[in-house]
C-alpha cells in the first residue's frame, strides 16, 4: 500500500429487516458470539492498523446514542441527525474528515470468518499493493441461483475507496453502488478482492441466528457472568443472562431469561421476554 488510508464502519442503519430485535439495540450493536458486529469491525480494522479517532470513524443515524455512547472515544463518530442517508451518503458526510485519504468501508452489520480467524488478516489483501486510484471491494462468488453482482461476484462487506471518488459525494441519501461502484467498474477501475473466509449479512433474523451458531462453531458461548442452570445445546448466551429451562441453537441477549418450564431451539431472546423464532 502506497497511499494514506482511514477506516469507516457504516452504522446509521435502521435494521428494519431484523425488527422487534432492533427497536432494542441498533443493528450495529446486535451482539455476535457475544461480541456487538460494531465491535468486531473495529477489531478487524485494528488488525490493520487503523485505529483511534484519527484514524477510523463510525456514523451513526437510527439510535445513535446508543453508538456514541458505545464507541466512546475509539473512533470518530459522525452522527446523522436527521436520519439515515445511505452508504454513499455516509461517506459523504464524514469528507471533511477523510481529508484527502483514500476509505476502508466497512458495513457494520457484515459477519466475517476468515479461516484462520484472525480478525483484519483476512482482508489484509484490500491494502497490499494498493495505487491509491482504484475502488476495491471484498467478494465471493454469487450464490447459486442469484443474478446481479459484479462479473459473478458478490459484496461481502468491505471497500476501498480511492480520494477522488469520495471528493465528489454529496451528503444526500444515496448508495454506493450508484456513485462509486458502478461508475468505478465503466471505467475499469474496479478490483475484486477475493474472500476466502465465511461472510453472512446479519440483516435477517434467520441469518442472525446463523452468524452466531457460527460464532459458536457447534459449541455453547456462554457469557461468565450467566447463570446457567438449565441443559444447553450449541447456543450463545450474554452477560447477565439466566438459564433456568432448556434452550437449543438459539442466542440470548445480555440480561435475558430462559424460565424453568421454557424448552426454546432456534430462536433469539433479548430483553423483557421478546422472542423472535426463526
Amino acid at each position: 500500500m502506497t497511499a494514506e488510508v482511514a477506516g469507516v464502519v457504516l452504522a446509521a442503519g435502521e435494521g428494519r429487516r431484523l425488527r422487534p430485535l432492533t427497536e432494542q439495540l441498533p443493528k450495529a450493536l446486535c451482539p455476535v458470539g457475544n461480541v456487538a458486529l460494531l465491535d468486531r469491525q473495529l477489531a478487524r480494522l485494528a488488525g490493520l492498523g487503523l485505529a483511534g479517532a484519527d484514524t477510523v470513524a463510525v456514523n451513526a443515524a437510527y439510535l445513535g446514542n446508543q453508538i456514541v455512547a458505545h464507541v466512546g472515544d475509539r473512533a470518530h463518530v459522525s452522527v446523522e441527525a436527521d436520519g439515515p442517508i445511505g452508504t454513499s451518503g455516509g461517506v459523504a458526510g464524514l469528507k471533511d474528515w477523510i481529508g484527502g485519504r483514500g476509505v476502508l468501508v466497512g458495513n457494520a452489520d457484515g459477519y466475517l470468518a476468515d479461516p484462520a480467524r484472525e480478525a483484519g488478516k483476512d482482508i489484509a489483501a484490500m491494502l497490499d499493493g494498493w495505487s491509491g486510484e482504484t475502488v476495491r471491494m471484498l467478494t465471493k462468488p454469487l450464490l447459486p441461483g442469484t443474478t446481479g453482482g459484479f462479473s459473478g461476484r458478490r459484496f461481502t462487506g468491505f471497500s476501498l475507496i480511492p480520494w477522488r471518488f469520495v471528493r465528489d459525494l454529496a451528503a444526500v441519501q444515496s448508495d454506493l453502488v450508484r456513485t462509486v461502484w458502478r461508475p468505478a467498474e465503466a471505467e475499469g477501475a474496479l478490483e475484486l478482492i477475493n474472500y476466502a473466509g465465511v461472510y453472512i449479512d446479519t440483516g435477517t433474523p434467520a441469518d442472525y441466528l446463523r452468524a452466531n451458531l457460527h460464532a459458536a462453531d457447534g459449541r455453547n458461548l456462554i457469557d461468565p457472568t450467566a447463570a446457567v442452570d438449565g441443559p444447553v445445546q450449541e447456543s450463545v448466551i450474554g452477560a447477565g443472562a439466566r438459564i433456568r429451562g432448556a434452550l437449543a441453537r438459539s442466542v440470548v441477549w445480555p440480561g435475558g431469561e430462559v424460565a424453568a418450564d421454557e424448552s426454546l431451539t432456534d430462536v433469539v431472546r433479548a430483553g423483557g421476554g421478546l422472542t423472535v423464532s426463526v
